[in-house]
């Protein structure tokens, strides 16, 4: 079994041959790599399968016996200085490697048909593996070095993720906004680093536990310096996983392709924020007020992260959003010590959030033919509705992810969200108040999402000045020429029926016989036919969707003993239980299953009460507004101005305008520090270059005057030196007696 565990290097590096490949290929053979780019795609699967089955067998061997290995290698050694690089295995490592290798697997099935239209398709495989290299390599760290080298790699390559189609304006800033954010945390996360090795004189876990632990308890260290240093270790966490105030970069980096968005809030961004808190869940432990800190900041984030959720209109900022929601659960389970519920929660709510967002691109990518490749409008829950009857496995697919988020037995997240409840229940009631009332709220917003989406009909058309029917269907389209009348120069319309107004532009109805009209188009594979209208997508993209809803349905039960006296400890208590010491060592994990299910009722009563009330505002009855301006006005409460509809008002504007944090910042500290920059620049290149250049033009015309004023005779020279000299003594002395004087 050691033997296994010393090979466990290769982990994170199998994936980065591709990345190295497709770099150099396109570099030195672009002709040759583009023409045999669907091997790419084959050969980054096969790797990280490997490196999946790898993960695996070592998780087994952790379930079997919980053996941890580490292994150490000298980097640098001097009498002052030692730092040693290498690989920790232990069951921490184990979920994580699991998770990003089984996620990143289904993505990249996925991303093969969703990308393969687009001209970036080999630099994105290209940048997908180098992600999953980064995150592999961080779970797999052995000191806070190590670690913080690949929590750079991480952030460099969200980075490129997220501005993967950098042409766009708007993702080149959702890039520019992730990287800015995050170095704000990232600062923290360093100055942390080093604070502790200034303690503790070591960057090693087992070290850095040990020692802090003893300096603690025999009042060793100074305990404000100690916190302050932890505190900066959990900013970098606060910034990568999205928690409040730090959390601004999320929704705008939706930016990216769907399958980005699904890795990066399932499997490696915003899990590295909890992985190091879990990793360092011995040390924050020992520390006063730090844990306290971190369940605060979790519980903010799960109430903030729910409420700014409601009214978004983007499929993928709600989704978004609900992450930034969900990993405040985590987080607050963290703080509170439910050590055991927080990762239990993590690998729920990956696999159910990676479906969402998986079925999410599904959505858009049958809504683009009709509205055009316009995120603002194929993202846009507004313009869809009725999809259920184009889109069935999606639809089938996406609403078992919209109720295990939503705490609905027996799908996942129902298990682990129920058993942080529990526990904050026992910490503190009002932390618990706010937890379930989020919980409703989840249910609420996620419902209202798949109502928008799928429920009612195709809203497409907003304003329909003939009073056309509800089933009419609105069709533009950028794959062919579709009618003779075009708007925008780019918008292609179809069959004419009947002229209506659509944003003040003339489109048509289109004829109920044209539904299985076909699109021709041409492709880097040949040509190809597309539906018009809303169409399931390609198998390759419905068979990851069909996985990951296998893992909603059953990986709840990993964390739970059904069979108590037959099995006698579940999975996840006997691969990873709350660290006792310094390591994990296993326990038990019983539960009263009498208050378990006392608790559960009331959680799901919340939940189904928030689905209630979803159905009643966004069912059947909404989804028939043609008008975009009277939904907003039935959201907004309407035209009286009652209590109640000013509370929905505020609710509303505080929802969509991000609780007003992204402006508050813009003019708090974007502006401040523009205007700081420009005061500084001013000065620089008025007073600091001024006088610089000031002396030089000056010493020029002096220059300039004083040849002038030689006449070539030395007698004059030595009258005019001799007079300097005598009035500089006169000066001096005069000046001196004055002192003197005084």
């Amino acid at each position: 079994m050691e033997h296994t565990y010393q090979y466990a290097w290769i982990i994170p590096f199998l994936p980065l041959p591709v990345t190295m490949s497709i770099g150099f290929g396109l570099l030195l053979i672009p002709t040759a790599t583009k023409n045999i780019r669907r091997m790419w795609a084959f050969t980054s699967v096969l790797l990280l399968s490997i490196t999946m089955g790898f993960s695996a067998s070592l998780s087994i061997q952790q379930i079997n016996g919980s053996f941890i290995y580490q292994y150490l290698g000298s980097w640098t050694i001097n009498n002052d200085f030692s730092l040693e690089f290498g690989h920790l295995i232990d069951p921490l490592t184990s979920i994580m490697s699991i998770l990003i290798t089984t996620v990143g697997i289904i993505v990249l099935i996925y991303s093969d048909n969703y990308m393969s239209h687009d001209q970036g398709y080999l630099r994105f495989f290209a940048y997908m593996s180098f992600s999953n290299t980064s995150m592999l390599g961080l779970v797999t760290s052995s000191n806070l070095i190590q670690i913080y080298i690949f929590w750079e790699l991480v952030g460099m390559s969200s980075y490129l993720l997220i501005g993967f189609w950098f042409t766009r304006p708007i993702a080149a800033s959702a890039c520019q906004k992730a990287f800015v954010t995050n170095r704000v945390g990232d600062f923290g996360l360093l100055l942390g680093i080093l604070g502790f090795y200034w303690i503790t004189g070591s960057f090693e876990f087992r070290d850095l536990f040990e020692i802090v632990n003893n300096l603690i308890h025999k009042n060793g260290a100074n305990s404000v310096f100690a916190t302050l240093c932890a505190f900066l270790l959990f900013v970098g966490a606060i910034a990568k996983s999205a928690q409040f105030p730090l959390h601004v970069w999320l929704p705008d980096a939706m930016e990216g392709p769907t399958p980005i968005s699904a890795l990066i809030h399932a499997a490696t961004m915003v899990a590295a924020g909890i992985f190091l808190v879990a990793r360092l869940f011995p040390l924050f432990r020992v520390i006063p007020y730090i844990m306290n800190f971190v369940s605060l900041i979790g519980v903010i984030t799960v109430l903030l992260g729910a409420t700014l959720a409601l009214a978004q209109r983007d499929i993928k900022r709600s989704l978004a959003y609900s992450t930034m929601s969900q990993l405040g659960y985590i987080m607050l389970a963290l703080g509170i010590g439910s050590y055991r519920a927080a990762l239990f929660h993590l690998i729920t709510h990956a696999y159910s959030k990676a479906l969402l967002f998986l079925g999410s691109g599904s959505i858009i990518h049958s809504m683009e033919p009709i509205v055009g490749y316009a995120p603002d409008k194929s993202q846009n829950m507004v313009l869809m509705g009725g999809l259920r009857r184009y889109l069935p496995i999606t639809r089938t697919t996406f609403l078992l992810g919209t109720l295990s988020l939503c705490g609905i037995p027996p799908l996942a997240c129902f298990w682990s969200k129920d058993e942080i409840l529990n526990d904050s229940w026992l910490y503190s009631p009002i932390f618990a108040i706010i937890a379930c009332f989020t919980a409703g709220l989840t249910a609420f917003y996620m419902f209202r999402m798949y109502l928008l989406t799928f429920d009612g009909h195709l809203r497409v058309h907003l304003k329909n000045s003939n009073n056309t029917k509800n089933s009419s269907f609105y069709s533009i389209s950028l794959w062919g020429k579709a009618a003779s009348k075009v708007v925008n120069q780019n918008l292609l319309l179809s069959t004419i029926n009947n002229k209506v107004s659509f944003f003040s532009k003339d489109t048509y109805k289109i004829d109920d016989n044209i539904r299985n009209t076909m699109r021709y188009f041409s492709t880097y594979f040949g040509n190809k036919y597309t539906y018009m209208y809303p169409h399931e997508s390609d198998n390759t993209m419905l068979f990851p969707l069909l996985i990951l809803a296998l893992f909603t349905l059953f990986i709840g039960s990993i964390g739970i003993n059904f069979y108590p006296g037959v099995i006698d400890v579940d999975i996840l208590s006997k691969w990873l239980t709350p660290p006792t010491n310094l390591f994990f060592q296993n326990s038990n994990y019983s539960v009263n299953w009498y208050e378990f299910f006392t608790n559960a009722i009331f959680s799901v009563s919340l939940a189904l009460f928030g689905l209630f009330i979803a159905s009643i505002l966004y069912g059947s009855a909404y989804s028939s507004f043609k008008n975009l301006d009277l939904i907003n006005s039935f959201l907004k409460g309407g035209p009286k101005r009652t209590i109640s509809d000013q509370i929905k008002t505020v609710v509303y504007n505080w929802s969509y305008n991000r609780g007003y944090i992204d402006i508050f910042y813009t003019r708090v500290f974007i502006r401040s520090i523009r205007g700081l920059a420009k005061l500084i620049k001013f000065f620089d290149r008025r007073i600091i270059d001024g006088i610089t250049n000031g002396v030089g033009v000056a010493s020029f015309f002096i220059g300039e005057g004083i040849k002038y004023m030689g006449g070539g005779r030395i007698s004059s020279y030595l009258f005019l030196y001799l007079s300097y000299v005598l009035i500089f003594l006169l000066i001096f002395l005069f000046s001196s007696n004055l002192v003197h004087f005084i």
